[in-house]
């Protein structure tokens, strides 16, 4: 779309095309929209290598690199996840049943449930052996209400919510796909996707991806700058917007750009829900730490920051350590040499120069580190409101370490309460902790968790990990405004189409295979997949992949294999 007209005319015959896709969406049973979610898997699995070809193409990586498993990570695999544990749900309302039916739900601290959504099978147990996740109820919420609720639109599929104009993420090629099947399957509504300018060479595979839909009038797929995406979220005829990308971008659609008072008067009066990042911590609970668990977890954080160049809404911003932990300064030399080898890439997202340049400006002693100094690293970060490190999202490879005093409980409620008070954001928080320091603090920990308010909690695993788990759920903690949006109003994913969410934990193993059998944990995960330095990552990604398109026994012993290669 170039000229105004033209945006106009195009905008308009999506809307007119999807004003009709909405009366059949309407009139048709779950069990066929069912078999379109098998039909899209099909079909997300005959195109995955051309997804993967093209958006390593667009971030400028070597076919042959092992970073090529990121997008086999963040791409074709979430979709089918997800695609395949919705149609679980649709099948399970087909008979009557519920989506959480069968699930068990235990209760968690300050009067919530948690519904346990991994491992969900045999296979679960198996490929993600240590790892799981719960989505954890807003306070007050029963076993029974969670029961009752889960299916949300599809337990009234007749009563359609609209059409929802979705704008699309640049960064991650998953996003934009995933929140349709959201808008379609949770709020019962019609989708017009626009891709954001950065992934458009995509447009092509997603098309054919989602052919089903699209046939029936039930998607449309758009390209354009802000002038297209404007009209779209302004047209009479679109009920709501969903979003990702920054509050920045968020509030220009909603109030008109350069509208910043605080008393603003929106221009956008229909709903609109977002995910829009913000500054994740991560919390380094002290602790007796072996010189290998020094190495992998600085390994793990430095994944966190720099996993897809830096350029993840939830990568690790701001690192929070002890400063009486005895380990610390190890710990920062591992920090820094993790940093330093990861493998090096472009900065292939818009604008990434610049704001590590602002990071340096604000302070001058950062430390240039791993290729041609393209990483840096901020020590001494001081943990206070207003602090820019802890409001400002870099968006870049950029990490920041700040410090608090204490050892156990006392440091953990203090870094809580920073995370909490003085971060920009809620979308998700990192905490590592290792065994013998958990089960000291007891169930003080669980309190902890409890009193972090934030969307996702990730306890020696990264929330990225709640991003690929299907069954949970991915959005900021609930509350925001359109006035004060920080990570956004509303959740996806959340294949079990659950109500009144408040937050998904996942846990995993502190020690990789085989060092965790030699400390007595039973847990058989190697060094994840997406580790930046894991060195096949790109097959283990192409095989887990497949196996999520079409499960099978034959496919683990590759799986396995791969994995332990890496």
């Amino acid at each position: 779309m170039t000229g105004a007209a033209d945006i106009d005319r195009t905008v308009g015959d999506a809307v007119t095309a999807l004003s009709r896709g909405e009366t059949a969406w309407g009139a048709l049973p779950l069990r066929g929209r069912r078999v379109l979610l098998e039909r899209l898997r099909g079909l997300t699995l005959a195109h995955a290598d051309e997804w993967v070809r093209v958006a390593g193409r667009i971030k400028r990586l070597d076919p042959r690199s092992p970073l090529m498993g990121e997008e086999w990570l963040s791409g074709p695999y979430p979709l089918l996840a997800a695609a395949g544990a919705l149609a679980e749900s649709l099948r399970e309302l087909e008979s009557g049943r519920g989506p959480a039916d069968g699930l068990r739900i235990s209760r968690a601290p300050g009067g919530r449930s948690a519904v346990h959504v991994l491992p969900h099978d045999i296979f679960d147990r198996l490929l993600l052996s240590g790892y799981t996740a719960e989505v954890w109820t807003t306070p007050g919420v029963d076993a029974a209400t969670v029961r009752a609720g889960a299916g949300l639109g599809q337990r009234t599929p007749q009563r359609t919510g609209g059409i929802c104009a979705i704008m699309g993420a640049g960064n991650v090629s998953s996003i934009a796909p995933l929140d349709t099947l959201y808008a379609l399957y949770a709020h019962n509504q019609v989708v017009a996707l626009k891709l954001n300018p950065v992934t458009d060479p995509l447009l092509p595979i997603f098309e054919k991806i989602f052919a089903p839909y699209v046939e029936a009038g039930f998607v449309r797929i758009l390209t354009g700058g802000a002038e297209a995406g404007a009209a779209l979220v302004h047209h009479p005829d679109v009920a709501a917007v969903h979003m990702t990308g920054s509050a920045v971008t968020h509030d220009a659609i909603v109030f008109g750009a350069g509208a910043t008072s605080p008393g603003r008067s929106p221009i956008l009066t229909k709903p609109i829900s977002s995910e829009l990042g913000g500054v994740s911590p991560t919390i380094v609970v002290p602790g007796d730490w072996s010189a290998r668990d020094l190495r992998f977890h600085a390994q793990h954080v430095a994944t966190q920051r720099l996993h897809n160049g830096g350029y993840n809404c939830v990568a690790s911003q701001v690192v929070v350590v002890s400063s009486d932990w005895p380990q610390k300064r190890q710990f920062l030399r591992e920090l820094e040499r993790a940093m330093g080898e990861a493998p090096a890439r472009d900065a292939y997202y818009p604008g990434s120069d610049d704001r590590v340049a602002r990071v340096r400006e604000h302070y001058p002693a950062a430390k240039p580190v791993g290729p041609a100094g393209s990483r840096t690293l901020v020590l001494g970060v001081a943990p206070e409101k207003g602090e820019y490190a802890l409001t400002e999202e870099f968006f870049a490879p950029a990490l920041a370490v700040t410090e608090l005093p204490g050892r156990g409980i006392t440091f953990l409620r203090a870094a809580v309460r920073t995370a909490n008070e003085c971060f920009a954001g809620t979308l998700g928080v990192n905490l590592l902790v290792d065994p013998a320091t958990r089960r000291k603090l007891g169930a003080a920990f669980e309190e902890a968790l409890a009193d972090l308010r934030y969307g996702t909690i990730a306890v020696n695993a990264w929330t990225a990990f709640g991003y690929l788990t299907a069954r949970a759920t991915w959005g900021a903690f609930p509350g925001h405004t359109i006035q004060d949006v920080q990570s956004g109003i509303g959740v996806v994913h959340n294949a079990l189409l659950l109500d009144h969410t408040e937050r998904t934990v996942v846990r995993g193993p502190f020690r990789p295979m085989p060092r965790s059998l030699a400390h007595g944990d039973l847990t058989f995960a190697p060094k994840p997949p997406w580790f930046t330095g894991n060195r096949t990552a790109a097959a283990t990604g192409r095989l887990l992949t497949r196996f999520a398109a079409e499960p099978g026994w034959s496919k683990l012993p590759a799986i396995f294999l791969s994995a332990l290669r890496g």
